[in-house]
């Protein structure tokens, strides 16, 4: 049985639950989900999610309770993460407002990228596109919803997908970092790649 954090700030965390425990079923592995609330949690987990929402208020509450530090420190050691929208913002080394903008230092700053936050734009911005996932052999509806664009990556970062140029679904040793919401694509496909990674 293996530990599955689900990082509960804030954001979409039922439909990361529901994903994972259909992935696992999928791929015959025993699971128990963890909503990490806490820093002291994040011992005893095998791996995270970080969800999406709002990347502000995550990075403010996540300070307030000193949850990032440990995370970073476990995720440094080899634990399996899977960030999602805003949870690829907050693993991400730079952060941009805009694409002019300067660049700020990432909050977990593991995933050696530079993303831009609300990249296509606000809420009325968001869409739907299919997505091909050649190392998964699928293709999957990719959901974007105020979604960051991954404007720079360094060489050991894995493209999975991309939408026009930019990728939108990258790959860093234990690191997997999408910025859609792979939770309401109708496949687990990725949450299954995710979990057979622990």
């Amino acid at each position: 049985m293996v530990k599955v954090g689900i990082l509960a700030l804030q954001g979409a965390l039922e439909e990361h639950e529901n994903a994972l425990k259909k992935a696992a079923e999928k791929i015959n592995k025993e699971i128990e989900i963890v909503f990490v609330k806490r820093k002291e949690q994040i011992e005893n987990i095998d791996a995270i999610v970080l969800p999406g929402g709002e990347s502000t208020s995550m990075r403010s509450i996540g300070r307030k309770l000193g949850i990032f530090d440990p995370l970073k420190e476990k995720i440094k050691s080899g634990m399996p993460v899977l960030g999602t929208c805003a949870g690829t913002i907050l693993l991400s080394s730079k952060v941009k407002r805009k694409k002019e903008g300067p660049a700020t230092d990432g909050v977990i700053g593991l995933l050696k990228a530079t993303v831009i936050r609300n990249g296509y734009g606000r809420q009325k911005e968001s869409f739907e596109t299919d997505l091909k996932i050649n190392k998964l052999n699928v293709n999957i509806k990719g959901v974007f919803i105020r979604a960051p664009i991954i404007e720079k990556i360094e060489d050991d970062i894995e493209i999975l997908a991309k939408v026009d140029n930019d990728p939108v679904l990258v790959e860093q040793r234990n690191i997997l970092a999408a910025t859609f919401h792979p939770e309401l694509s109708g496949s687990t496909a990725i949450h299954e790649y995710f979990l057979n990674k622990i």
